[in-house]
């Protein structure tokens, strides 16, 4: 009987190191949870929403290590990064052209805003406030234009629709940051019109050309004949007052001896019949 004490109070003995460990765990693992539930971490570019019993407080916790009531708070971490968000939105002209649109729209929740956008409409912000909001804008402002003036304006359309989504959105505490139409998707029918209409300007403009380097050829060479008959008449008015200034010359080199020699010189060597008004005999008849 001795014996089976012994025995149970060495087992005993070897039990309380086992009991001793798991007690020793057990606290570090409840120091573990209750540190954890005291202090908490909000990333870098996001804000901590305090959430106390389910009551939302105004007050939001900046990027860092913070001390919150175990248990009965709750921090909920908000982005306030620049987030992207895609869209296809479907609206209709001012000439009733049905349009089609893929949109980017670079946005982020304002820092002040964090507990309100949470409070108000939770975590899918996106899906409840963003992008009915981008559908809305889109086809108000597509009203106003006809199907070739979003395409002709589209960087005008695009910041008018960034400005409307910007009026709907803000008090929501939601900031745009950037709105891009990436493209506009028309129908068949007005794409093809669109193509036609371009065709015809380019002919247009093709002819035009055609034209006017017809236009530029026909001046060139009428300038080139005018050139041809001023030079022509230059000329012909050079020779003669050329020719006038010769004769002008030889004239005032005329005296009478030289007229008298000019008679010698071209004399046959028979006397003249008649000289002056009396009758001469021809002295070579009597021979």
């Amino acid at each position: 009987m001795a014996k089976d004490n012994t025995i149970v109070f060495e087992a005993k003995n070897k039990n309380k190191p086992a009991k001793r460990a798991i007690l020793i765990a057990a606290l570090a693992f409840a120091a573990i949870v209750v540190l954890s539930s005291i202090f908490v971490v909000v990333p870098a570019g996001h804000t901590g929403v305090v959430v106390t019993l389910g009551e939302v407080s105004d007050k939001v916790l900046q990027e860092g290590l913070h001390v919150k009531a175990p248990f009965i708070q709750s921090i909920e971490k908000i982005s306030n990064k620049i987030q992207k968000e895609e869209v296809e939105a479907a609206a209709v002209s001012r000439d009733l052209q049905s349009v089609k649109s893929n949109i980017a729209v670079n946005y982020r929740v304002g820092l002040d805003s964090s507990a309100k956008i949470y409070k108000n409409i939770g975590r899918d912000y996106q899906s409840v406030v963003l992008l009915p909001a981008v559908q809305e804008s889109m086809k108000s402002v597509s009203a106003k234009y006809t199907a070739e003036e979003l395409i002709t304006k589209r960087a005008q359309v695009g910041q008018e629709i960034k400005e409307t989504l910007e009026e709907k959105v803000k008090d929501y505490g939601i900031i745009i940051d950037r709105f891009n139409i990436v493209n506009f998707d028309f129908s068949p029918e007005f794409n093809n019109a669109i193509e036609a209409k371009q065709v015809a300007e380019q002919n247009l403009i093709k002819t035009k050309t055609e034209q006017e380097q017809a236009i530029v050829i026909a001046e060139a060479e009428a300038k080139k004949q005018v050139i041809a008959a001023e030079a022509e008449a230059t000329a012909i008015k050079t020779k003669a007052e050329a020719q006038a200034e010769a004769n002008n010359r030889l004239t005032g080199s005329l005296n009478q001896n030289l007229i008298e020699y000019q008679k010698i010189q071209k004399w046959d060597g028979k006397l003249p019949t008649v000289t002056g008004s009396s009758a001469l005999i021809d002295i070579g008849a009597g021979d």
